[in-house]
């Protein structure tokens, strides 16, 4: 049955949602108990492969993909059954299958051809897998008719006469019978199969229904989707005439075929809706893409003007590129701007002459940071997006060191900007990674040392304040203090017998430093560690570590929730303009002599409360001319960078205020010291003072 329908324009869709699927199979595979697997769990693997390979058998195009997935939910439909005993072995297998699939989907979705290599390897694998539970070579999958396996053996056609033709029933529409359902069900099944061709007649009972179709679609597919709603035992699917009472609902069919209702996304709506715990042997499906994909391919109405069942408008999430959320924030930072200019022009207005234009000014002010926060909410992503994918590290670097990990997530539905969390991926992994490696003990060092031989590793996020604090912690081995310090003696690193173990531990973050007895494929090379912090430091945050001896190590990274938006106090140097991040103000003084200490011709510490502060004139800095150089008639700004507090000193305080941060890098080139720039409403350029290059400056008493 030919549409005229063009299926590119779903291949977007297609991808995206079989991206989602893979991630959620991977996810399911490793939560799952050898010993005692989830019947639901199962089912929910078994579905997503299956959808994969339905949308991709559909499209006609993506054969190495359908031909992967139906070998894989073949094996999988075995498990679920009970036929085949689920083994580690194959939970390894299908999570590299499910990798091969990755790659798969990457390569159609840039238009290329995938790697036939892999795709070969891992369906011997398979075929293998699936010859040990059968004892026979399994055939080889065709992409172009798939066969998927169902829920249950199709019920074959009624045997033919003797003499008959083999073929008799071969040009007879499908006859799909349900029993034992209620009305919402059987309304929620005729629509399914609405979807999936013409249906010719229709006849419903108290408990049955029944539906004449004709279609494309393999019987294995009808029922599969049929599954989705109800039990396998209760679906026959056999090729019958049509009964003699079809005649008028016949005509009536072929007069409204091209009303027939086809929109991308309402067969996953529709089943979500309609399936019913109590009659549903399996939950509805998190994006049913056969059903989806088949929707706009088997009927021509996918291109007419129809209206749309109201399971269609019934979503409530749309897909819009990245790019484009971009460019709302840009205009958005643009108007804020504006916003900053009018309220900066109109404080010279007499407010009883024009107390109309500036409630006017005051309302869009509101606004505009409404809007500002809407708009940013929009490119906010929960930290699920980055945790979900540590299970699989966890599991493979834990089997690669022989040692028996337990992974904790907590806060995964806390958010942070899209644009941070892809940067956070790295550095957590290596951290990690790090943590099974040198923190986590084998099983026989914990039991020795009193502890279960299955270690702990935490990953949480939490949001504090305007920032997010994410932990990676372990109840292993600790730091060893002793090592640490003999190795940065011997590196000539200024350390001695009194070093705190806080400043001591920030050893671990230097070019070069490892501590490791053996390099391993997982770290102990010296290498990463700097990396970590220096990545982190560049998206505005910090790392912290702590650590307790035969107790375990934390490492907590603290970022910003968004580097679009910044909040920040502006201070005045000369005349300049400079802004300071406010989460890195604690507070600001006017030094008094007796404050002041010198220890040396240049270098003074301000006496805070009993606590000695290195103080930086951010007039030297950056060499700003006509600056304030005495010390008691400037403002001590105090900051806090990781756990150093130092004073910088600077002229002015100005006011605190949202700036919208535009990357210097890209505009103009990069410079020490600054980590961005902002406009002011007056028009004028504004830099961002980046507070970690400063703490390095009072650490090492050299020009930035």
């Amino acid at each position: 049955m030919s549409t005229g329908v063009d299926l590119s324009q779903f291949f977007e869709t297609f991808f995206d949602e079989a991206d989602e699927l893979l991630a959620d199979m991977e996810r399911l595979l490793l939560g799952l108990d050898l010993a005692n697997p989830d019947n639901d769990e199962l089912n929910a693997i078994f579905r997503a492969a299956h959808s994969i390979k339905g949308g991709a058998g559909t499209f006609g195009c993506f054969g190495q993909l359908a031909d992967t997935t139906h070998l894989l939910e073949n094996l999988l439909d075995l498990i679920r059954r009970g036929e085949m005993p689920l083994r580690k072995d194959m939970i390894d297998l299908f999570l590299e299958t499910k990798d091969v699939l990755t790659a798969q989907v990457a390569a159609y979705r840039n238009s290329n051809e995938p790697d036939s290599e892999a795709y070969e390897r891992i369906c011997a694998q398979l075929r293998q897998l699936a010859q040990e539970q059968n004892g026979a070579p399994a055939a080889a999958p065709e992409s172009a008719v798939l066969q998927p396996v169902a829920a249950a053996p199709v019920v074959a056609p009624p045997s033919s006469p003797a003499g008959a033709p083999a073929a008799s029933t071969a040009g007879l529409p499908l006859h799909i019978r349900v029993n034992s359902l209620d009305a919402k069900d059987a309304a929620a099944l005729a629509d399914e199969m609405a979807l999936l061709g013409d249906v010719l007649h229709q006849e419903r009972t108290a408990k049955s229904l029944s539906i004449w179709l004709n279609t494309t679609a393999s019987a294995s597919d009808l029922e599969a989707v049929c599954c989705f709603i109800v039990n396998a035992d209760q679906v026959e699917i056999t090729r019958e005439a049509l009964p003699a009472t079809a005649g008028a609902t016949l005509l009536a069919a072929i007069d409204t075929a091209a009303g027939a209702p086809a929109a991308v996304g309402m067969a996953a709506t529709s089943l979500s809706e309609a399936a019913s715990p109590a009659s549903a042997a399996e939950p509805p499906p998190p994006a049913a893409i056969p059903a989806t994909v088949a929707s706009a391919a088997a009927s021509p109405a996918a291109k007419t003007e129809g209206k749309a069942p109201a399971a269609a408008s019934n979503s409530s999430t749309i897909r819009v590129g990245v790019e484009k959320v971009d460019q709302i924030i840009n205009l958005v930072g643009e108007l804020v701007i504006t916003q900053a200019m009018l309220v900066q022009t109109a404080s010279t207005l007499d407010p009883v002459l024009h107390d109309r234009l500036l409630n006017g000014i005051e309302q869009l002010d509101r606004n505009a940071r409404d809007l500002q926060e809407a708009v940013m909410s929009i490119r906010m992503m929960p930290m699920d997006y980055v945790f979900s994918r540590f299970p699989r590290v966890v599991r493979e670097s834990a089997s690669k060191m022989g040692k028996q990990i337990k992974l904790t997530t907590q806060g995964q539905a806390t958010e942070l900007d899209k644009s941070l969390i892809e940067r956070i991926i790295d550095p957590l992994t290596h951290l990690v990674r790090n943590s099974i490696d040198h923190g986590i003990e084998s099983p026989e060092k914990r039991v020795e040392a009193g502890k279960s031989p299955e270690g702990n590793l935490l990953l949480s996020a939490q949001h504090h304040g305007g920032q997010i604090v994410i932990e990676v912690a372990d109840d292993g081995a600790g730091l060893s203090r002793e090592r640490i310090l003999k190795k940065a003696m011997a590196q000539g690193m200024a350390v001695s017998e009194n070093t705190p173990d806080e400043e001591l531990w920030q050893l671990i973050f230097a070019p070069g430093f490892s501590t490791a007895e053996k390099v391993t494929d997982i770290s102990g090379r010296g290498v990463g560690m700097d990396v970590v912090r220096r990545n982190i430091q560049a998206m505005g945050g910090h790392i912290q570590l702590s650590s307790r001896l035969g107790q375990g190590t934390s490492t907590r990274i603290v970022l910003p929730l968004t580097l679009a938006i910044l909040d920040g106090m502006s201070v005045r140097v000369g005349e300049e303009t400079f802004i300071l991040p406010l989460s890195h103000v604690t507070e600001s003084m006017q030094p008094s002599p007796d404050q002041i200490r010198s220890i040396s011709d240049t270098e003074h510490v301000l006496q805070v409360r009993g606590e000695y502060l290195p103080i930086v004139a951010l007039h030297n800095v950056f060499a700003v001319d006509g600056a304030e150089t005495d010390i008691t008639k400037s403002i001590a700004v105090v900051l806090q960078a990781q756990d150093v507090r130092f004073a910088l000193l600077v002229d002015h305080l100005i006011g605190q205020h949202q700036v919208v941060v535009k990357n210097l890098e890209s505009n103009y080139r990069k410079i020490p010291g600054v980590s961005a720039a902002t406009i002011l409403g007056d028009g004028s350029v504004a830099l961002i003072v980046d507070v970690f290059a400063l703490m390095r400056f009072t650490r090492d008493k050299t020009t930035i």
